[in-house]
């Protein structure tokens, strides 16, 4: 009894033996050696793993770096919007290539109706969140495609950047934006741009998406874009086209002239982080009067 104990061991002793070398010469066989450029690249990444630059994280990013570098000589088109300008230079300089220099983005919330200029005309009772509430009604002030205000994207983002206002309803970005674009996905209304900063900051663009006609869209919120097309007829930059009732504003072409801002009927075109204007003088309004009349 105790001989075939033995020669039991000793039998299944030896296949293993046998078994852990066959598995080493296979993995040495099949065994795939990293580009340890990829270590390199993901260390001075922010590793956020926020999908911001299209792709799972950050590891993945940099394994898609490697890709282009190889393929292209290029990382051109590839961007990692937490680091910025700044870590796209170091991971080029990894590989031995130059980075373009790209306008930093902010999410810009495009919808400026909420609680104070689209007033409730019924009151939602039903799961708190935007994805859901958008497959049920057009909203509590009626607009069909205003902000829901059940704050979907300030659940989205990781970096603060965005919360809801509870007094206007409304969503609201500071600068802690990274421009991820999280909370963009997350709107289920497409209300949220990602538009370039600006110089100083200073931005101008339509906070209204809404594609109803004049009539209802004034109806159901006072600040609606109704698509008068006064703001394309005085932009001397042809920046601002009209399609579906409404006004679109081209960050790159606009040059922040800020002439639209002022013939908007509705208030539905914003200016950010400009310093106040000036008060006209007596001269400019007789002047503005005088041309008024002279058109009538």
């Amino acid at each position: 009894m105790n001989n075939v104990l033995l020669f039991a061991l000793l039998a299944l002793g030896l296949l293993s033996v046998a078994a852990a070398i066959i598995l080493y010469f296979v993995a040495q066989k099949f065994k795939v050696i990293e580009d340890p450029r990829i270590d390199s690249v993901d260390e001075v990444l922010p590793k956020a793993n926020c999908g911001g630059c299209g792709f799972a994280g950050c590891r993945n990013f940099a394994e898609a770096t490697i890709r282009s570098a190889d393929l292209n000589k290029s990382i051109e088109g590839l961007n990692c919007p937490v680091g910025g300008n700044n870590v796209m230079k170091e991971v080029a300089a990894i590989l031995g290539l130059t980075a373009d220099e790209k306008d930093p983005l902010i999410a810009v919330i495009r919808c400026n109706g909420g609680k104070k200029h689209s007033p409730s005309k019924v009151q939602y009772d039903g799961a708190t969140s935007c994805a859901f509430a958008h497959n049920l009604f057009a909203g509590e002030g009626g607009c069909p495609n205003g902000c829901l205000g059940l704050g979907d994207c300030e659940v989205s983002c990781n970096f603060d950047a965005l919360f809801m206002n509870h007094e206007t309803g409304l969503p609201e970005v500071n600068d802690k934006c990274v421009a991820c674009g999280a909370c963009v996905k997350a709107c289920p209304r497409f209300i949220i741009e990602m538009r370039p900063k600006g110089k100083k900051d200073r931005r101008i663009f339509v906070s209204c998406i809404n594609t109803e006609k004049g009539g209802p869209a004034k109806k159901n919120c006072s600040v609606a874009c109704i698509g008068c097309s006064k703001c394309f007829q005085v932009c001397p930059y042809e920046a601002i086209t009209m399609a579906n009732n409404l006004a679109y504003i081209d960050p790159v072409k606009c040059k922040l002239c800020r002439k639209c801002v002022e013939v908007c009927p509705t208030d539905a075109i914003h200016e950010l982080n400009f310093p106040p204007r000036k008060p006209k003088t007596e001269t400019e309004v007789t002047t503005t009067n005088s041309t008024s009349e002279s058109l009538a």
